[in-house]
């Protein structure tokens, strides 16, 4: 038996690089899954590919920053899919400068998206799960979190919000079985990355200089995240809850 066999997902972001990747092994492993984006016209293209591979999916326009949306795509999600087993907190976006550089606009931005928009998502599959004494809910945040990301600041501040978040969520709902976990990536490639290497003006030497710092010698590429997604989103990680992984090619190294 497929360890999502007769699961419901919900998907954030899951339109992007790491999200469809997300998408995509979730469903493999007999998931079905809700494909979330703002821009419908990227989940669908995930979805479809999840249904010609044989795979249950679904895709939802949903803006994770308008709470009415979060709460019409979840309720939406129930009756298509069935009640929401896990939850993958992927959606983000950044912009890529010197704090004094950005503006208030742009900070509410940011922590709208990264961080509030994560907050709705939670307040609306957590009483359910509560119901139901079970439930897995991934964070997705990033080493900046956990070390600091030059031109990252607002970003990184959000991102460990939800690290802080996340370990306060997981004691107050393990006694209802449900478990909270975040993986943080390292430079990965995919749109964000590529508006960050634009941001930093010289591209090429920007990627030369992370590639050397990451002691497996590549940046990392989207299907490198699913696995530890999976594992913290299955009954494998039933006992592992309030827990922060890097996947980053050993840049990171925390305790």
């Amino acid at each position: 038996m497929q360890r999502f066999e007769g699961k419901t997902v919900i998907v954030t972001g899951g339109g992007g690089g790491i999200g469809g990747a997300t998408c995509r092994r979730l469903a493999s492993e007999g998931a079905a899954v809700a494909v979330f984006d703002r821009n419908l016209a990227a989940a669908e293209r995930t979805a479809s590919e999840i249904l010609n591979a044989g795979g249950r999916a679904q895709a939802f326009a949903c803006d994770i920053t308008v709470r009415e949306q979060v709460d019409a795509a979840v309720a939406a999600v129930s009756t298509a899919l069935g009640p929401v087993d896990v939850l993958v907190n992927n959606a983000g976006w950044d912009i890529f400068k010197p704090f004094t550089k950005t503006t208030p606009g742009q900070w509410e931005s940011l922590i709208a998206i990264n961080l509030v928009g994560a907050l709705h998502m939670h307040h609306a599959v957590l009483p359910e799960m509560v119901a139901r004494r079970s439930g897995r809910i991934v964070n997705i945040a990033s080493d900046a979190a956990r070390v600091g990301s030059s031109g990252e600041a607002v970003y990184a501040a959000c991102k460990g919000g939800l690290v802080a978040f996340s370990k306060t969520l997981a004691r107050e709902h393990a006694r209802h079985g449900i478990t909270v976990n975040v993986v943080c990536p390292g430079p990965t490639d995919t749109a964000l990355f590529a508006d960050y290497k634009e941001g930093a003006g010289n591209p090429e030497k920007l990627v030369e200089a992370f590639t050397k710092s990451i002691p497996l010698g590549r940046i990392g590429q989207p299907d490198d995240l699913p696995g530890a997604i999976a594992f913290f989103a299955s009954d494998d990680a039933a006992f592992v809850t309030g827990q922060v992984l890097s996947v980053s090619g050993g840049l990171t190294m925390c305790g």
